[in-house]
């Protein structure tokens, strides 16, 4: 069942804690924080499509969702999959192994979703369509489902368990391969001044 309708647009800005490449763990908690937003953003559009129909809101709220999942979330998981999942994959804990490897087929689940997912709010976004099907509203809530429990299992067991197997020389490259991949540099790092 979706939540009751509020008030859209709901992400101005995507604003998050403040974290930089600095701290690229951190910066994946963040990430989560905007996920978990981008998600709520999505539910609370499917109820209000249902209520109001495809209204200025409605259309901007859809553009804000395409455009995290689209762009953002792709770099989060290969974050994810460069950077925490490796170690992890080697470790002598059998558990810790199989909750990355189901961490690994939700990547390619939630790509999968996501596929045909955005067709229905680039509807939205476009002002071609009214409101989700009932097929479309059982796979936004499928990709809802598996976003939060992916979430809950990387923020009480696999980041904690990465965050202490990587060292600091680890974590300065780790920043710097996060920053080169959106395009971004930092100051006194081996990439200032790199083109991502």
């Amino acid at each position: 069942m979706l939540p009751p309708t509020t008030a859209l647009p709901m992400l101005p800005g995507h604003t998050s804690p403040a974290a930089s490449f600095d701290q690229p763990f951190e910066m994946l908690a963040a990430c989560h924080e905007r996920v978990q937003r981008s998600l709520g953003l999505l539910q609370r559009l499917a109820a209000h499509l249902a209520e109001h129909g495809n209204d200025s809101p409605a259309r901007s709220a859809a553009a804000d969702v395409l455009r995290y999942f689209d762009l953002a979330a792709p770099h989060h998981h290969e974050d994810e999959e460069r950077h925490v999942f490796p170690a992890l994959l080697r470790s002598p804990d059998a558990a810790l192994r199989a909750a990355v490897e189901q961490l690994q087929r939700d990547h390619a689940e939630m790509r999968d979703l996501w596929s045909t997912l955005r067709v229905a709010l680039q509807a939205v976004a476009a002002g071609e369509s009214a409101a989700f099907d009932a097929p479309t509203l059982a796979l936004l809530q499928r990709f809802v489902a598996l976003h939060q429990d992916h979430l809950r299992i990387e923020d009480s067991l696999v980041y904690p368990q990465a965050r202490a197997a990587v060292g600091p020389g680890s974590l300065q490259m780790m920043g710097d391969e996060m920053a080169q991949r959106r395009g971004a540099t930092r100051p006194g790092s081996r990439l200032s001044g790199e083109r991502g």
